[in-house]
Parts: C-alpha cells; sequence; structure tokens
C-alpha cells in the first residue's frame, strides 16, 4: 500500500469513524440516528436550494483552509486567518459600497482590497517573527481580537453611527440573477470559482516556482536553507502575507457575496478557526482542502435540517464534527494499523 494511498484513507477512515461515533452519541442522547443522518442528508442535497447554500458555504472555507494549509507547508501555523477574514470582509465592504466604477473594475478592485487588508493583517505577525522570533502563533491570536473590534469600530464610522454598512453595491457583487434562479433563489455566488482559482495558485506557488520551493525549504529547515543561501526572513515574512491574503478573500466572499454589508459583531465568524480543521482534513494540499470544506461546509448547513426534521439539537452535530478533528488528529494510530495491516498482507 503506498503512501499516498495510506494519505487518503487517513481522513476517509477518520470521517467514518466521526459518523459512526456520532451515531452512538445520537442514540445514546434520545434520538434516532438514522433519521438525523438522513435529514442531514436533506439539508444538504435536498433540493437545489439547498445544494445551492451548501455550495456557497463551502466557499469562505475553501479560502479559510488555504490561509491555514499554506501557512502549515512553509513551517509556520497562522492561528490568525479569523481576524484576517475579518478585515478583509470590512475592505471588501467598504470598497463595495464607497465607490462607483464599472463592474469590470469595482468587483476586482474589490476582491484585491480584502486580499491586501488581510496580507497587511499576516504581514505584522510575519515580520515580527522574522525579526525578532516572537512566535506567531500568539502573536495572531492576539490580532484575532484586535481584528475584530477594530474593525466593529470602522463599521461604526464608515456607517455614521449604524449597526452595519451599506449594500454593496451590484458594480462589486458576486451575486447573479442567473445562479440565483438556477438554485430556486439561492444565495449561491460567483465566489466558489474564486476560491477554486485560489486552489490553483496555491498549487501553483508551491509546486512550480522557484519562491514556493525556497518558502518550503524555509518551513522545513530554516538554518539549512539560510545555509544554501536563501533569505529566511524574507520568506517567512511573505508566508504570511500570502496567507493572510487567501483568508482576507475569504472576508469578501461574505461581504459580496453571501450578505452583501457587513454589520458589528460580538463574537468571532468562527470560519478561519474551522479552516484550521479544513487544512488537517485536508492534509494541507491544495486540493485536500477542497475536500476537507466540501464537508464541514455541506455538515455547517446541513446541520440546519436537523432540528426541523428529525428534532435533533445542532450542538449534535458540533459533536460530530468535533470527533471527525479528533480522528483525523489520531491519524497516526490509523496510519500505524494500516501499515501494519499492509505488513501482514506481503508477509503472506
Amino acid at each position: 500500500m503506498s503512501n499516498r494511498v495510506v494519505n487518503l484513507l487517513v481522513p476517509v477512515i477518520s470521517i467514518i469513524l466521526g459518523l459512526l461515533v456520532g451515531a452512538v452519541v445520537m442514540s445514546v442522547s434520545g434520538y434516532d440516528p438514522v433519521k438525523g443522518y438522513i435529514a442531514l442528508y436533506n439539508g444538504i442535497f435536498g433540493d437545489v436550494y439547498a445544494m445551492g447554500e451548501t455550495i456557497r458555504q463551502i466557499s469562505p472555507y475553501i479560502l479559510a483552509g488555504l490561509a491555514v494549509a499554506f501557512a502549515f507547508r512553509t513551517g509556520l501555523f497562522n492561528i490568525g486567518v479569523e481576524g484576517q477574514l475579518i478585515v478583509g470582509w470590512f475592505a471588501a465592504a467598504y470598497v463595495g459600497t464607497a465607490f462607483d466604477l464599472p463592474k469590470i473594475i469595482h468587483l476586482p478592485f474589490a476582491l484585491l482590497a480584502a486580499a491586501l487588508a488581510g496580507a497587511l493583517w499576516g504581514f505584522v505577525p510575519g515580520i515580527l517573527k522574522a525579526k525578532f522570533r516572537v512566535h506567531e502563533v500568539i502573536v495572531t491570536i492576539m490580532m484575532n481580537y484586535i481584528a475584530l473590534h477594530t474593525v466593529n469600530a470602522l463599521i461604526k464610522t464608515v456607517s455614521g453611527g449604524d449597526f452595519k454598512t451599506g449594500k454593496v453595491k451590484e458594480t462589486a457583487s458576486l451575486r447573479s440573477e442567473f445562479l440565483s434562479n438556477l438554485t430556486d433563489f439561492s444565495t449561491l455566488h460567483y465566489g466558489i470559482l474564486v476560491a477554486l482559482a485560489m486552489v490553483g495558485f496555491m498549487w501553483f506557488i508551491l509546486e512550480k516556482t522557484k519562491t514556493g520551493y525556497e518558502l518550503k525549504s524555509v518551513g522545513f529547515n530554516d538554518h539549512a536553507s539560510q545555509y544554501a543561501g536563501m533569505n529566511v526572513n524574507k520568506n517567512i515574512v511573505l508566508s504570511m502575507v500570502i496567507s493572510g491574503a487567501f483568508a482576507g478573500l475569504g472576508g469578501a466572499m461574505e461581504a459580496l457575496g453571501t450578505f452583501g454589508f457587513m454589520a458589528i459583531s460580538g463574537g468571532f465568524t468562527g470560519i478561519g478557526f474551522d479552516g484550521i480543521a479544513v487544512a488537517l482534513l485536508g492534509a494541507n494540499t491544495p486540493l485536500g482542502v477542497i475536500f476537507g470544506a466540501s464537508l464541514f461546509g455541506s455538515l455547517k448547513y446541513g446541520a440546519g435540517n436537523m432540528p426541523n426534521e428529525a428534532d435533533i439539537p445542532l450542538e449534535i452535530v458540533s459533536i460530530i464534527i468535533a470527533l471527525i478533528i479528533f480522528f483525523v488528529a489520531s491519524g497516526y494510530i490509523i496510519r500505524v494499523v494500516l501499515n501494519r495491516m499492509n505488513k501482514k498482507k506481503e508477509a503472506k
């Protein structure tokens, strides 16, 4: 059994184990797991509206997962994706409401503003890590709170004291009447195409460019990379900037697509934190992130149907997601079992 097959089997087995133990949790709690999973399935694939909403939910998860995965691949742990997503959301919403431009300019401008805002929020922990060796986990966690409260204050400022920004103009919107009619008036938008384009962009950078080679090398061993003549500090900063840009675009999906505005929030969206699990489930690979984001987006949206159809509380779905993450995190054990089974098969 090749390593590639084992890498594919570990998340699949983790999901199956998570769903099985989740069924046990539902049974012990007095709920019917069969009805529960049927309701979950219907919530995801029940009709074109549900499928449209599910795909819409997946878009920001892909970008949040890419942000975490990119940092992981280059030896960094970006816990600040949530904050980077929030500032990207605000930047996209502000540009989408403050300017009168043709759509061919306005929409790319709003997306670029979101990416730049996220990149700036990633630059700060990157430069602190590179110059002063301040651990990026601590800085990025703190910057999540700075982002939340700073953006809340900015929303009040730009809205004249209101609790939300104005509606994003049509010229900056990712929504379309065609997609809305196609999916029975769901909020599906073209953000999924942006997210998939960024998947290809990450793969291209890491696998086909000299910059990507250097970024991965610094992540594996910064001392050896420096000895080989690479600029370690520059690559650390660049890694966090690119990671932050992915996260900022995740915020743009919400500003320009799902909601069309940004409101003052008392707490985090959770998308950035879920991005850690998405990246983990996807083994920090671009293609794997699509898989992980599809699972999380589907579970998050489909869960809304479980209380209505099966009378099962949303907390049960949170438990199932946590179980899947647990088994993915315990992937080493699954890997050992698979390798032992493979060795026994070869011995026979």
